[in-house]
């Protein structure tokens, strides 16, 4: 059975995306998968990467449990909103400080290649929104997305199995929003 860990990067612990991610971990317990949950705004780290790479910069507990749990994850999902076309800082700055060099992928000397060192797990994407969806894919060119499943998952080796928008949450209903919860729900029972 997969290991799964949600990874929930809103920084509103009573945001919507929380309230999405505590489905999907229902769902998940109810098949009886072994599944964790992980809200980052209950971490305590420095979200800035002070020294870029050029000096390191020791890992808060908080960082080095969650990187714990994400080594022993086969399957990750990232639930989080879409802000000004991607993501909160509070994720970027947890993926910056912790997706370094020597634990999420390899530098090789004198070359422009690199390891994948998270090869072999994959993630689903689970993204709130209040962009339509034409505008967000067509004029903006999925910013989000891109840099999420490209520029990030894809550069460590995670392969990005499943990505799902629900929009347009300011003017959705409650019986709308009860809907996705429920999709949230099933995502977890069937761990995709």
């Amino acid at each position: 059975m997969k290991n799964t860990l949600i990874i929930n990067g809103h920084p509103n612990k009573e945001s919507f995306c929380t309230s999405l991610a505590n489905k999907y971990y229902e769902g998940a317990r109810q098949s009886e998968a072994n599944c964790a949950i992980v809200n980052l705004s209950d971490l305590e780290f420095d979200p800035i990467l002070r020294y870029g790479y050029e000096k390191r910069t020791e890992l808060e507990p908080d960082l080095l449990e969650t990187w714990d749990k994400i080594q022993k994850a086969d399957h990750l999902v990232w639930v989080y909103p879409n802000w000004w076309g991607t993501y909160p800082a509070l994720l970027k700055g947890f993926i910056d400080r912790l997706f370094l060099p020597g634990f999420a992928f390899e530098k090789y000397d004198n070359s422009i290649r690199w390891g994948k060192l998270l090869k072999g797990k994959t993630a689903h994407i689970i993204v709130t929104m209040d962009s339509p969806g034409f505008f967000y894919k067509f004029f903006l060119k999925s910013p989000g997305h891109n840099s999420m499943k490209r520029s990030i998952l894809s550069f460590v080796g995670i392969k990005t199995t499943k990505t799902t928008n629900f929009r347009i949450v300011k003017t959705s209903t409650e019986e709308k929003r009860n809907k996705w919860l429920n999709k949230a729900f099933e995502y977890g029972i069937n761990l995709n």
